[in-house]
């Protein structure tokens, strides 16, 4: 497992206070954040490593185990077991010894661990965790669905939840690199990357989009009808409507993550569109209008 330099990643000194950490964090978080970047690669990346050091190094405990073991942290429980095991151990060998003066120690060993100490029990290890990135549509993420991941040639069915959030990580249990002397497995930790869109515009559980309105409707008021992600709405315009207005559909927004049946909000803002190859006629009536004013 490569060593990451979580200090280095937020750019703070190893003494650094929890409330440097934070400052830190929350300044390359804003900066790196997915829906300010939809798509760079690089920028994930650096987010979600942004989320581990932060992870790490403001907790106290997970921090002082990182600044002892580096990165093999995760394991610094089992090697603190194993340091004392062996202590023990030795302790108690060496009181064994007191009575075994003039006798051949060789022999000793032997029968207390086999030739060479070959039965001596070994250290079970957590296999290293999997990280996965999961690219899915904002169509996808509105509704709960399954998929099938491939990871190290094992097909895991995976039920995705709507309302997942662009940059969010699950964690599939056990589902990582295999323990080692019969250690569990690690686990597999996926991120979702959800596409920009070219209508919608998501924030939080919130959409946004912009609809084009004629001149005339705009004017005398009328009916539009648009197209939302569940479907085609038609919507009432006010007379001397103006560009720029906006309006609230309740409901009609991106499903809340893991609450049945709550929804956000569509933001609609009106963009008033004006009539173009007008005739000679419509020109001539606009100018009436214009000389009415």
């Amino acid at each position: 497992m490569e060593f990451i330099d979580y200090y280095k990643i937020l750019g703070i000194e190893k003494n650094a206070s929890e409330e440097e950490i934070k400052k830190a964090y929350r300044k390359l978080a804003r900066k790196q954040h997915p829906d300010l970047n939809p798509n760079d690669k690089e920028a994930h990346k650096k987010f979600q490593q942004l989320n581990e050091a932060n992870e790490v190094l403001s907790d106290p405990e997970k921090r002082k185990k990182y600044d002892q073991y580096g990165k093999d942290w995760q394991h610094a429980g089992q090697f603190e077991q194993q340091r004392q095991s062996r202590a023990r151990t030795q302790q108690r060998t060496a009181q064994d010894f007191s009575g075994f003066e003039g006798h051949d120690f060789s022999s000793f060993f032997e029968s207390m661990f086999g030739q060479g100490g070959g039965r001596q029990q070994q250290t079970k290890f957590r296999g290293q965790d999997y990280f996965a990135e999961l690219q899915l549509s904002l169509e996808a993420a509105m509704a709960t669905h399954q998929q099938v991941l491939t990871v190290n040639g094992k097909n895991i069915r995976i039920t995705i939840p709507a309302g997942v959030e662009n940059g969010q990580q699950i964690k599939l249990k056990g589902h990582g690199a295999p323990g080692v002397n019969g250690g569990p497995a690690g686990d597999l930790y996926i991120t979702f990357n959800i596409a920009t869109h070219p209508v919608y515009k998501r924030l939080g559980n919130d959409l946004y989009m912009n609809a084009s309105i004629d001149l005339y409707t705009a004017l005398l008021g009328g009916e539009t009808t648009i197209d939302t992600l569940s479907g085609k709405v038609k919507l009432t315009v006010k007379p001397e409507t103006q560009a720029g207005t906006k309006i609230r559909l309740k409901g009609k927004g991106f499903p809340v993550y893991k609450k049945e049946e709550q929804y956000g909000d569509l933001y609609i803002t009106y963009q008033v569109q004006l009539p173009t190859n007008l005739s000679e006629k419509e020109k001539a009536l606009f100018t009436e209008l214009k000389n009415l004013k």
